[in-house]
């Protein structure tokens, strides 16, 4: 029996895969569990909808993701920080701080695709900040002494 997988299924199928499988296993387990559909011309139809919707959605989160990058590449963020001798920062600013502070100017970006590391001093900083696999930029980090 011809079956389209719903879901991954380690060492059987991928999700959106077409597979032949024995009947017994397709209706006793992999239709029974969700893991998988009969394949019919309807279910085959929807099927490609799905996976042209899905590349649909891809493109235009990228294309979000790119105009992002446009807007935030040039630009600085300050913070003010407290100093101690020597000018010497208190604690340093994390990716979390970072993630707040584009927050503010209407940027919303996970703290984890921010790579910060060792901001502990005055001045300028680059940081990496990586949306996807294709779209990557560094923005500036200035720390002033309050």
């Amino acid at each position: 029996m011809k079956v389209i997988f719903i879901k991954d299924l380690k060492n059987q199928g991928k999700k959106d895969e077409i597979k032949e499988v024995k009947d017994g296993y397709a209706n006793n387990f992999l239709i029974k569990q969700g893991y998988a559909v009969k394949y019919t011309e309807f279910s085959k139809e929807v099927l490609n909808e799905q996976i042209i919707k899905k590349e649909k959605d891809k493109k235009e989160e990228l294309r979000k993701y790119i105009q992002i990058k446009k807007e935030l590449e040039n630009k600085i963020i300050k913070f003010k920080v407290k100093t101690g001798i020597e000018d010497k920062v208190f604690g340093s600013v994390t990716s979390k701080q970072i993630s707040e502070e584009l927050k503010k100017i209407n940027y919303i970006i996970d703290k984890k695709d921010i790579k910060a590391e060792n901001i502990d001093k005055l001045g300028f900083h680059e940081v990496k900040i990586v949306l996807n696999k294709e779209v990557e930029f560094n923005i500036r980090v200035q720390l002033i002494k309050e």
